[in-house]
């Protein structure tokens, strides 16, 4: 069996990618677990739209009926977003979901092997998964790492989830070898905050560098993901200190409660989005706004750096 014979790409998508234009693929858990009915799907519309208006196509990713949907459409994008069984699907419950044809959104780790499959460069999310706080007890470390590590696709976000443990996550990504690059930012973005006190090594101030920076690494044939990390605009960027605290009171909750593994980022997202409320959830949707039109610039550039190589 051919490794694409599971996947079922849109036609706009296919005929994109077939044209060598720039494509950008979308993870789906954001849309079911990430964010309340019908917040969710304005947002997963909203980016669609913004993608579309900076010159590339998007590639929002699912699974549904036993396939990889590479590209939804409306009736596809409202059924994950209303849905209540939907499954938040890992690399690891990858071939369950598939087997048993369940309904299922992907995570970072398997949009990006979902958009390694179908030959997209590009995936843009809000941040990325990483080690957890009290690693120490629980070895709590995200899947996204690991497939940055191996897993030959560009993710644009806004840092890592503020719930996490920062200084180990960046630490995790250098012993893997990962380029983490600032757009327009010498230190690292905190997801909810543009800002955090841990400096970059690398910064690019455009689409273009990326773009050149993108290529230099396939023509190294360096194994992995890159991470561009692109911080929300100041305007909506909460208070350092008042989202820590919350942050911390979200945390203590989970673990009052016995909350654990695939189910402790979304609980913690919704206790976050109660205590502040709603402020978070704001700001979650202008730093995914933000993503996708930095992702669509950086996906066009690719294309366009690529056609003079």
């Amino acid at each position: 069996m051919q490794k694409n014979s599971l996947i079922d790409i849109q036609p706009e998508v296919k005929a994109a990618l077939d044209d060598g234009k720039a494509v950008v693929a979308l993870e789906s858990t954001i849309i079911s677990h990430g964010m309340p009915y019908p917040q969710n799907i304005q947002m997963a519309k909203k980016v669609e739209s913004i993608i579309r208006s900076a010159g590339a196509v998007p590639a929002t990713v699912a699974i549904m009926e036993g396939r990889i949907k590479i590209g939804l459409s409306d009736q596809e994008l409202e059924i994950l977003a209303s849905s209540g069984n939907v499954a938040k699907v890992s690399r690891r419950d990858f071939p369950g979901i598939i087997a048993r044809k369940q309904l299922g959104a992907t995570t970072v780790a398997t949009t990006m092997y979902a958009a390694h499959l179908a030959g997209i460069k590009v995936f843009v999310t809000g941040g990325i998964g990483g080690v957890h706080r009290g690693y120490e007890e629980t070895m709590d470390i995200s899947a996204d790492l690991e497939e940055l590590a191996k897993t030959d696709v560009v993710v644009v976000c806004a840092g890592a989830k503020a719930i996490l443990d920062l200084p180990r996550t960046m630490e995790y990504l250098e012993t893997k070898g990962v380029p983490v690059i600032g757009y327009k930012t010498d230190v690292l973005p905190a997801f909810f905050t543009a800002k955090s006190d841990i400096k970059l090594v690398e910064r690019a101030d455009s689409p273009e560098e990326i773009a050149k920076i993108i290529v230099a690494k396939a023509q190294l044939e360096m194994r992995g993901g890159l991470l561009v990390v692109n911080p929300i605009p100041e305007e909506y960027s909460l208070d350092h200190e008042f989202i820590d605290d919350v942050i911390e009171q979200a945390v203590r909750a989970a673990q009052e409660q016995g909350v654990s593994g695939k189910n402790i980022t979304p609980f913690l997202l919704n206790e976050i989005t109660k205590r502040t409320e709603g402020k978070s959830l704001e700001a979650n949707l202008e730093l995914v706004y933000n993503n996708a039109l930095v992702g669509a610039q950086i996906a066009s550039a690719l294309v366009a750096e690529l056609e003079q190589q």
